[in-house]
């Protein structure tokens, strides 16, 4: 079969550095922790978010048809603004989990009770944010919905975009993918930054956004998930797949904050695997 267009311009457009592979220990399989129920929360909260949000924003979805109805799915996104992960379980047919701050979950009062219920209705898992220990415990929050057959959203740039282009994928999606043979639905986001651009209060009603779902790519032939090699040809394959739908300028870089001292800059400059 011959290979699609678009997996042969992305890595020409976006040189593919390719990363050793991470410790043993990190990819090792273990035990999972148990996912938290979402109750009667989400319930109600799909069930009245999705049809109003439909009504004020009239999303334009294409590709409904590519989403797989059962088993485990991720969604690989790229990544403009904060309602991304409320744009796309709108959009999705089916419900759609993602992983979010755990502050959000954790505040007091009204306002604390107010933000905990918001993200529980759309979907919301709280994890505790960061390197190390915490990227992997969220690895394994993901692998459990997984494991469970539902449907994951994630952001293989990792952050959101602040210029509107496109950055190169990190490979935990990827490695999530070869590790539970989860299918990946590539989606290409369209407007959301136009919808609520970083540092608004709160989205505007003026503006329609497009929701792109791709057709489900299947990974394994790059390899196990312990290959560096098979993660970095499996990232690139999800990221030209979102450059296709998205249409977005490429960074030809990886969305990383500025180093503030010369032990950062030297972090950013070395080989390493961006999870």
């Amino acid at each position: 079969m011959p290979e699609p267009e678009c997996n042969r311009e992305y890595p020409r457009l976006v040189t593919s550095d390719l990363e050793p592979d991470v410790p043993a220990d990190a990819v090792e399989e273990g035990e999972t922790a148990p996912v938290r129920s979402m109750g009667a929360t989400y319930a109600v909260g799909r069930g009245i978010i999705t049809p109003l949000a439909r009504l004020i924003y009239r999303p334009r979805v294409d590709g409904r048809a590519n989403v797989p109805k059962t088993g485990p799915v991720i969604f690989a996104s790229n990544h403009l603004s904060f309602i991304d992960s409320i744009a796309i379980p709108v959009a999705a047919p089916r419900p759609v989990h993602f992983l979010a701050k755990s502050s959000y979950f954790e505040g007091s009062g009204f306002s604390g009770w107010i933000s905990r219920e918001f993200f529980t209705a759309i979907g919301a898992i709280p994890v505790q944010r960061g390197a190390g220990q915490a990227a992997l415990d969220a690895l394994d929050q993901q692998r459990a919905l997984l494991e469970e057959g539902r449907a994951v959203a994630l952001y293989p740039e990792g952050t959101r975009s602040l210029d509107g282009r496109l950055y190169k994928g990190r490979t935990g999606v990827a490695f999530l993918a070869l590790q539970t043979g989860a299918p990946v639905v590539p989606v290409g986001l369209i407007g959301t930054d136009d919808v609520m651009p970083v540092g608004a209060k709160l989205p505007s009603i003026t503006h329609r956004i497009s929701v792109k779902f791709g057709e489900p790519l299947e990974l394994s032939h790059h390899g196990p998930a312990t290959s560096g090699k098979a993660r970095r040809f499996a990232t690139d394959e999800i990221m030209a797949a979102i450059h296709a739908l998205s249409g977005q300028e490429l960074a030809n870089a990886y969305n990383e904050a500025p180093a503030h001292n010369p032990i950062d800059r030297i972090r950013q400059v070395l080989p390493h695997e961006r999870r």
